[in-house]
């Protein structure tokens, strides 16, 4: 599976649209850019869909057009910018790869997608964007994908995660979210399987301490999250672990996160990195 991380950024972006501050002046003058979160698979399933794809598209080479499946974590807008998807099709899109999306989401990400598209969205394309809900602890499947989605703490209505298997490969994708609610736990060792490949992991507070309710993990508990894992036999040295979801206020430089990376033992993630699992 190739994995590409276009977006490694927080809500805000780095450096932060309205933001001043002395890390975001020296993020432009270094032009040291992150743009919103987004994981492409193989280049036919994104994770999330912010309102940088556009720039995702020109930046990175990549065919939206192509993309069949879409698995959104919560509606927050950094994550799931639906007005974009008005543009799937009619005189806005021709000669398209795929001619069907597929999403899969929650309730709420669902309701949104209906409120931002129903003034601009036309009968031809609405009518090949197909909306699935699913729910936390749910097994489903698509194309020659198998995923579970898993609870995530946050502030949205039933926040997802998801567990994503293809050809024998694993990957556990976690963010955004605080302290993994224990039920994840379970649930991860009822339905067993070999070690994840690729873990990818929330690390939006970076250095700092992650209060037990947090919305975001640190490096903290990112470790923490990590060695409950190893012991149920779902993570080792083999496992790629990927922290990604940075803010500005955590000051991520170049510094810092090769400190992560040594102190860790994990890969931190840039706009347009590429892993093959």
């Amino acid at each position: 599976m190739k994995v590409t991380y276009l977006g490694t950024g927080a809500a805000e972006g780095i450096p932060a649209l309205f933001c001043n501050c002395a890390f975001c002046k020296s993020a432009k003058r270094r032009g040291e850019f992150r743009s919103r979160s987004q994981v492409l698979i193989d280049g036919e399933l994104s994770i999330d869909f912010p309102p940088d794809c556009a720039y995702h598209g020109a930046k990175f080479g990549v065919d939206f057009s192509a993309i069949k499946y879409l698995l959104v974590t919560h509606s927050h807008m950094d994550h799931f910018y639906a007005h974009d998807l008005i543009l799937r099709g009619y005189k806005y899109a021709t000669e398209m790869k795929s001619p069907t999306l597929e999403i899969y989401c929650n309730a709420e990400v669902q309701e949104v997608f209906s409120e931002c598209t129903r003034r601009e969205m036309r009968q031809e394309i609405a009518e090949n964007i197909l909306v699935q809900t699913v729910s936390a602890y749910e097994e489903f499947e698509f194309g020659g994908y198998k995923a579970y989605a898993l609870l995530a703490k946050h502030t949205s209505q039933e926040p997802l995660l998801y567990v994503i298997e293809k050809g024998g490969k694993r990957i556990l994708h976690l963010t955004d979210t605080g302290r993994l609610p224990e039920e994840n736990y379970l649930f991860l060792r009822q339905i067993g399987g070999a070690p994840f490949d690729l873990i990818t992991l929330d690390c939006t507070l970076l250095w700092g301490k992650t209060e037990e309710n947090s919305r975001h993990m640190g490096l903290d508990e990112n470790a923490r999250t990590l060695a409950r894992l190893e012991k149920l036999g779902l993570c080792n040295k083999r496992t790629k672990k990927v922290i990604t979801h940075f803010s500005h206020n955590s000051a991520p430089t170049k510094a810092s996160l090769k400190k992560a990376e040594k102190q860790y033992g994990v890969i931190a993630a840039y706009d347009g990195m590429v892993l093959e699992i």
